[in-house]
Formats: C-alpha cells, structure tokens, sequence
C-alpha cells in the first residue's frame, strides 16, 4: 500500500490542480492538447529511447509480448464494441482505453519501489515499446481512415520522427550536444505534468457518473490485459522477473495520454476521462493483488 501511495499520491495531486484551474477559468482544450503532443511529448519520447539502455534477449521478449498483448486487446475491443452497439467515437475511445497503460509515470515508480533496479530496467523497456507504437500505430488504428490516411497522420506528428531520432541516438550511442540535451529534457519533463493538468481541466467539465461503459473499460485494463499478458509472456517462454514485469505494466490503469490522444484524433473524451478516473481508483485495490500473484 505505501507503494501505491507514494506512486499515486503526486498524480492524483497534479490532476487536482487542474480541476481547480478547469472550475476556476475557460480554458481552451485542444490548445492544452495540442501543446503536448507537439511539443512535450515528443521530447519526452525522443530522450526516454536516447538514454535507455536494453539488454537485447529479454527486451525482445517483453516488447514481442507487449505487442502481442496490444494486438489481442484491440481485437477485443472491436468486438466488444459491435456487440454492444457503440457508436464510432465510444468504440475509438475503447481501443484508447485498453491500448494505453499508464506505464510511464505510475508504472515506472510502482515497479521501481515493489521489485528494484532490475525490475525499472526492464519496465522501460516495456515503455520504449509502448512509445514506438503510440508514434507509429495508433494514430493509424484511431484515425479510422483507411492506411493511407492513417499515415499521413502519422507522418505529420513530430512524436514518430522523435521515436525514430531516439532510436537512432541509442543505436548509434551518440548524444545531442549539451545545450540541445537539456533543452529538449525541459521539454519532456512537462509532458506529464501537463497531460495531468489536461486530465483536472477535463474532469472539472465531466460528470463522472460511471457506467456500463466505464466497467468495461476498467475491467479490460485492469484484469483481461494483466491475464493475457501472463498467457502471451508464458507462451514466449518469459519467466521470473521479466514475465513480471510484463504482467505488472499489463496492469496500469488507462493513461492520463490516452484523452489527449482522443481529444486530438477523435472519440468520447467524456467516457475516456471516466474511465481513466474509475481504472485509477480501482487500480489501488487490483495493483497489490496482481503484484502478488505474479510472484
């Protein structure tokens, strides 16, 4: 619990600050989303690949895993989506819901204070993963819009060339100059903040009445996601501390970028801000369970 707290606690008090600014003034949310995805998170993307160093056999694994994973609960979600009768926007923001885990800024400390060093190292594998596909797929899967389409999208967000540059950086082992490399590190220091900012200001406008919708959403990130990645990973032949890690970030609540990602490319960012409310708050009571089961 004191892990949950300490991980939580700052989150909760940013998106706080931002529901007071959202009650307090007018603010304009597609500058707000717009300010992230085409500033902040890109440099926030570009120095987490620059710097991050990965050991190629279980990198592989847990990203081959990740995608796999990503791929199934997408699958999911269509369906789930035509069965129920959703409407276009309800069903792009349930693939939002369950292909964005809050990974980075819950599930990078959660993992580093329940299982060390070792288990960070690999849980930012598993976040250079999920950045690469944010950058490249996604756009493509919520704009809808034929491939085509999705890639000109896609080739127009600075967070692809950014994933690609860091890439690159790592794989070469060179670095920005100095001043370039702090400047871009000020930049994706307030990609968080800000995406948690967006969330209060978002939420401060939402009736947060949970629904139907919202259990589903909750339940896919926060059980079936956790599940299946235990199956995939096994099947992989992941074990011990790799395998647990893969099923721990399988199990963050919805990521506070997935409403900005809605808010931009289309879908329901009033479901979208629910269930990222309702997965957090359960989270706190699903997180210590899968923790424990996974060992």
């Amino acid at each position: 619990m004191e892990v949950l707290i300490s991980a939580m606690l700052p989150v909760a008090l940013v998106a706080l600050v931002g529901f007071g600014v959202g009650r307090s003034f007018e603010l304009d949310m597609q500058t707000l989303t717009r300010l992230n995805i085409y500033a902040l998170l890109p440099a926030l993307v570009l120095t987490s690949l620059a710097e991050t160093t990965l050991a190629m056999g279980s990198a592989i694994a847990i990203v081959t895993s990740f995608l796999l994973n990503t791929v199934v609960l997408y699958l999911l979600a269509v369906g789930l989506s035509r069965r129920l009768d959703f409407s276009a926007d309800e069903q792009k923001s349930l693939i939002a819901i369950v292909m964005f885990s809050n990974v980075g800024n819950l599930g990078l400390p959660f993992i580093l204070f329940a299982l060390g060093e070792a288990g960070l190292e690999r849980a930012v594998v598993y976040l250079v993963g999920s950045s690469v596909m944010i950058a490249t797929v996604f756009p493509i899967v919520l704009q809808q819009a034929g491939l085509k389409a999705g890639l000109n999208v896609t080739l127009r967000l600075p967070v692809f060339w950014a994933a690609l540059a860091g890439i690159g950086l790592q794989a070469t082992q060179e670095a920005f100059p100095l001043p370039l490399e702090r400047g871009m590190a000020l930049l994706g220091e307030g990609a968080i903040p800000v995406a948690l900012l967006t969330l209060g200001v978002q939420l401060a406008r939402t009736e947060l009445v949970f629904g139907r919708y919202e259990v589903i959403g909750a339940v896919l990130r926060l059980v079936v996601a956790p599940l299946l990645a235990y199956g995939i990973g096994t099947a992989l032949g992941l074990q011990g501390l790799d395998r647990q890690v893969l099923v721990l970030q399988a199990a963050m609540p919805v990521a506070v970028n997935s409403l900005i990602w809605v808010t931009e490319l289309g879908g329901d960012r009033t479901r979208v801000a629910r269930t990222i409310v309702l997965s957090t708050l359960l989270s706190v009571f699903t997180l210590p369970v899968v923790l424990w089961l996974s060992n």
